[in-house]
């Protein structure tokens, strides 16, 4: 899964460029951990990115 339940970040597309301008596809993936955080008082496992557990937008339990 990649593809964070705070912030709704997920895979991006687009074109790897080499040195010769040869272009050919790539997908960027978020750094999706799972942890066990709190949602209204309850523990509950989630997939979260790096920079909202950074961020402070989730509370760990």
């Amino acid at each position: 899964m990649a593809k964070c339940d705070i912030c709704g970040k997920s895979v991006q597309f687009g074109n790897k460029v080499s040195h010769s301008n040869i272009k050919t596809k790539k997908i960027w993936k978020p750094n999706i951990k799972r942890v066990r955080s709190r949602v209204n008082g309850v523990p509950m496992r989630q997939h979260v990115c790096t920079k909202c557990l950074k961020s402070g937008k989730v509370e760990r339990a």
